[in-house]
């Protein structure tokens, strides 16, 4: 496994995270398989690992403070996510910060997630949605200082919403933010434009969320498939953009080089790039965590390949089913 400053924070965090939405609150979801694959991460080199809160309402949060437990002679960061108030994903601009993250809902959460980890400090805090109009308020800003000063948070950052990579530009610059994280994939090209520029000057982590498109990028995903009631990617995968994705993902199929897999060609693209701190692909199975953390061994794309990869761009805008 390689390492990765995490931007101003002195921390050296695995390349390679670990995504942990699809412990909590999906189907199949799993307590003991769930556990053996975080261990597995934790024996190869995996140290950052990102919950949240909405992920089964603090169900995830339980699962990392107990990997934590189970390796205390190891630094594993922990990092977590605040629902917004009214738990409404993704925020809207016409919502408030009152309706979304005052002051008192900051520290209460926080407070939660410390309590299902189990611990008196969590590494990084974030907001789960956001939405820049609420960049220059003070509320939310002393609510970190706080937060901070108490020791509660050693860090703070947002999550951006999907396809907005640039909804909370200006909250960056308040100079209040230690990290962002955004979905960046072969597809998702468009954080390299204003973001991460910003992010290297600032000095800011950068975390790399979706990479493999929600599924389309691991190419096991067709215009046939289909899933189980009550899978969030059900409400995802709507035909119109199940069929699109899946035709994208097939113009792919003749770059894969041979004996490389199409989600490792994915995360090998992403870890090319040197504005990531960390990529956080879900690995609810053993398999994947070792497929996952082998892409750590610093071989690169050929220039070729990354060059034909750029071009598959695909800018979206958020819509309905988007999330």
């Amino acid at each position: 496994m390689n390492y990765r400053k995490f931007g101003r924070t002195k921390w050296d965090v695995s390349e390679i995270g670990y995504g942990m939405w699809g412990m909590a609150g999906w189907t199949e979801s799993d307590d003991i398989q769930s556990s053996k694959s975080l261990d597995l991460a934790v024996e190869n080199g995996v140290t950052f690992f990102d919950t949240a809160w909405g992920y089964g309402e603090g169900h995830s949060e339980q699962l990392l403070g107990a990997l934590v437990k189970r390796h205390p002679n190891k630094k594993l960061y922990t990092a977590s996510k605040i629902p917004p108030k009214n738990f409404k994903w993704p925020a809207q601009p016409t919502y408030t910060l009152e309706e979304s993250y005052p002051a008192e809902h900051i520290v209460a959460f926080t407070e939660k997630t410390l309590k299902n980890l189990g611990i008196d400090q969590i590494d990084l805090m974030q907001f789960h949605t956001w939405d820049d109009n609420w960049a220059s308020r003070e509320e939310w800003q002393r609510a970190i200082e706080d937060l901070k000063i108490t020791g509660k948070i050693d860090a703070m950052g947002i999550s951006m919403n999907r396809w907005e990579p640039e909804n909370g530009i200006e909250a960056l610059k308040t100079g209040m933010l230690d990290a962002v994280q955004v979905i960046y994939n072969i597809f998702d090209q468009a954080p390299e434009d204003v973001l991460f520029p910003l992010c290297e000057e600032l000095n800011i982590g950068v975390i790399a969320r979706v990479p493999f498109d929600e599924g389309t990028l691991t190419g096991t995903i067709t215009k046939e498939t289909t899933f189980p009631d009550g899978d969030w990617r059900s409400t995802y995968f709507v035909p119109e953009n199940l069929i699109s994705s899946a035709e994208r993902a097939d113009r792919l199929r003749s770059l894969v080089p041979k004996g490389m897999t199409m989600a490792e060609m994915a995360l090998r693209f992403i870890l090319m790039n040197t504005s990531i701190s960390t990529i956080i692909p879900g690995m609810r199975k053993e398999k994947n965590v070792l497929a996952n953390v082998r892409t750590s061994d610093g071989v690169k794309l050929s220039k070729e390949l990354f060059q034909e990869l750029r071009n598959h761009r695909w800018d979206r805008i958020p819509t309905s089913w988007s999330q």
